[in-house]
């Protein structure tokens, strides 16, 4: 009987161990972390970021959202919701606790479909006030102050229809704002919400067929080509220096920029930039290629980009030189994905909160030990500090053989260090062919300088021995010949 209590409580003692030992539910992650080699092929990777909690409104005062469409942190890390569905902008902080209500309530302040928020350094809101064809604007403690309505330019036109979804100021207190269906850039307005002008607008993509058929077309085939028009923005951010960062539907490359004062675009300007985002091979169907649909942008101090595309469900981060560190997220009902994710928005802390306007909340991620690794050795290398960044990538390695940046990053500081047999070695595991030829030049290079008087004496004794054998070969010919001449005036013949 003893014998049978013991097992007993031996057998209860083992469940209760795995019980205490299992990892929660929630620790789990529904989506698998991934990145790109050098031939644009996808290899598992430790996620970057997991799902912490979610904001949907039912716990305070403020109530359910519907259709949350844009977020915005401000600089003291509170964040204002544009709630859509519920015409209204909602200010929070970090606990969830409700700090203010924008728009909801009769009179000139009155909003109707909000799309976007903008909070300025004094507590002023900007709102796309979307289906009122304005942009609202309050004071810090939530009263209407004015708004900019239809800005009147030639540049427009006459059938232009303003709605603008969009906004940010500037220092200067400039406003950009994205308009839907304006597709010749961001529109500009002045502090007193005259013109300013358009901003950086997008070009229609380069097409062979469209230039050939343009030699040949007719007047009326050339009018009707003449109607393709360049992709709409669809978001914009803007950093602390004052860059202007877009995203666009409807085209396969150059969904995310990075525009200067002058509407330059300068992040897939630098060298090791591919100007592609997103899912690199994206599924054909219906005989036509689908594309990322990027439908916003966030920049942390770091200078990290993470861009959120409403096709896959993910949010793809990158470096300041736009080389992918992570991929998180994706399409489903649990905890960590999505079902029409449309803004993201980031906090000083590195919590990425994402909006779900078809869930109505909000889903906030945490960087994870691996991903604050990853950052710490991508801030060094992109500031050019490859050898500070060889220790932490080679971390990152030990935790992930499949990183390929880390092999690139650990070659360029070995290259630094003149350590080019090594450096080789790492750019032929990253498939950085480029990079691999110049180590090799200068491997080459250094072998001959400590060489020299060897490699001298070698080419020396080669020039000797080729003259050697050719002279060789010269009298080795003449006397075949000379042979040839005598044996035939021995036979009586004649040499001609």
């Amino acid at each position: 009987m003893r014998v049978h209590i013991r097992f007993a409580f031996a057998f209860l003692a083992a469940i209760v161990l795995l019980i205490a030992e299992a990892p929660p539910a929630e620790a789990r992650s529904p989506y698998d972390g991934y990145t790109y080699n050098n031939k644009f092929d996808p290899v598992a990777s430790l996620n970057g970021y997991a799902y912490m909690d979610s904001i949907d409104g039912f716990d305070n005062e403020a109530g359910p959202f519907n259709k949350p469409q844009d977020l915005y942190v401000a600089a003291d890390d509170t964040i204002y919701i544009a709630d859509t569905g519920n015409n209204r902008i909602v200010h929070m902080d970090a606990n969830k606790r409700v700090l203010g209500i924008y728009g909801s309530t009769d009179g000139d302040g009155k909003l109707n479909g909000p799309k976007g928020v903008f909070a300025a350094e004094d507590g002023t809101v900007y709102v796309a006030d979307t289906k009122n064809s304005r942009i609202a604007v309050f004071d810090h403690s939530g009263r209407f102050v004015k708004d900019f309505r239809d800005p009147k330019s030639p540049l427009l036109g006459e059938k232009f229809l303003y709605l603008p979804s969009k906004v940010i100021v500037d220092k200067r207190g400039y406003l950009s704002i994205v308009c839907d269906g304006l597709y010749q850039g961001l529109l500009q307005l002045d502090p007193n919400g005259e013109f300013a002008g358009l901003f950086g607008g997008n070009h229609v993509a380069f097409n062979v067929t469209r230039i050939l058929t343009n030699l040949i077309a007719t007047k009326e085939q050339k009018a009707q080509m003449s109607g393709d028009k360049p992709p709409e923005f669809s978001n914009l951010f803007q950093d602390a220096e004052g860059f202007i960062y877009t995203t666009t539907l409807g085209t396969e490359t150059l969904q995310v920029k990075r525009l200067s004062a002058v509407g330059v675009d300068t992040l897939n300007a630098q060298e090791s930039a591919i100007g592609r985002y997103g899912d690199y091979r994206m599924k054909i169907t219906n005989d036509k290629r689908k594309f990322n649909s990027f439908v916003d942008v966030s920049v942390d101090s770091q200078g990290f980009i993470t861009a959120l595309d409403k096709i896959t469900g993910r949010a793809f981060q990158y470096d300041s030189l736009g080389n992918l560190l992570f991929a998180f997220g994706g399409l489903g009902a649990q905890n960590g994905l999505m079902l029409t994710p449309s803004s993201i928005a980031q906090t000083s802390d590195g919590i990425i909160y994402i909006a779900d306007e078809t869930r109505n909340r909000i889903d906030r991620f945490r960087v994870t030990a691996f991903g604050e690794l990853v950052h710490q050795a991508s801030v060094l290398y992109a500031d050019g500090r490859y050898e500070e960044s060889q220790e932490p990538w080679a971390q990152v390695l030990r935790l992930n053989s499949n990183y390929n940046l880390a092999y690139l990053a650990i070659g360029k500081s070995l290259s630094k260090q003149e350590k080019y047999t090594e450096a080789m070695r790492y750019f032929k595991q990253a498939r950085a062919y480029e990079e691999y030829s110049d180590a090799f030049l200068e491997q080459r290079k250094i072998f001959l300088r400590k060489h020299f008087i060897e490699s001298v004496l070698v080419l020396i004794a080669v020039g000797v021995l080729l003259r050697t054998v050719i002279g060789w070969r010269r009298r080795k010919r003449k006397l075949f010949l000379k042979r040839q001449m005598s044996a035939v005036r021995a036979e009586g013949g004649e040499v001609r």
